[in-house]
């Protein structure tokens, strides 16, 4: 009976881990014209994304597809091909070489941050701070994340801004929410 008991309580379990990820699934934002799976990884789900792949390219350069695989949870603010092009000519195949391996480290761990922070708990944050709130990077450095027309910013340390344009795309190791612009450390 005991095993019976534990055999029904184990399905049970099982069930409502899939009625949740097809849940998920179905209210999980699109990316790059691509589904985004609650039960991938990030570099899973960004990998399918038409409008991210130089951002899997750097990562895949500077070494840090495991690291964004792995358990997390991480926030990561993913910027789009059109983010990368609006940085000076040259400037990202140039921190795609090897010898700028530890610049491109610096500047995409600058875009993730420990932990799950959704757009509602980053909205909150920043209205209890009085429209802003700060972050602490994997990289160490500060962002400040700003409310302003209608909008979730992300404010890097030189004081450049991009916009989330989706938010709260769920992966197996936290969120991901896409912004319009590549962030600067210091």
């Amino acid at each position: 009976m005991y095993n019976s008991i534990r055999r029904l309580a184990i399905a049970s379990c099982i069930a409502a881990v899939f009625a949740t990820a097809s849940v998920s699934a179905a209210t999980n934002p699109t990316v790059g014209g691509a589904a985004m799976y609650p039960t991938k990884t990030i570099v899973e789900n960004a990998s399918a994304a038409k409008n991210l792949s130089t951002l899997v390219a750097a990562v895949k350069a500077a070494g840090l597809v495991d690291t964004l695989s792995g358990t997390g949870p991480f926030t990561v603010f993913a910027p789009t091909n059109d983010a990368f092009a609006k940085l000076p000519k040259g400037t990202v195949d140039t921190l795609l070489k090897p010898e700028n391996k530890v610049k491109l480290t610096q500047i995409l761990t600058y875009h993730v941050v420990p932990g799950t922070h959704t757009a509602a708990q980053l909205t909150a944050a920043a209205k209890k701070g009085g429209e802003s709130s700060m972050l602490t990077t994997v990289e160490g450095e500060k962002l400040t994340v700003k409310l302003a027309d209608g909008k979730v910013w992300v404010v890097d340390a030189k004081g450049g801004k991009a916009a989330v344009t989706t938010a709260d795309v769920g992966q197996s190791n936290g969120v991901v929410h896409v912004i319009d612009g590549v962030l600067m450390p210091k």
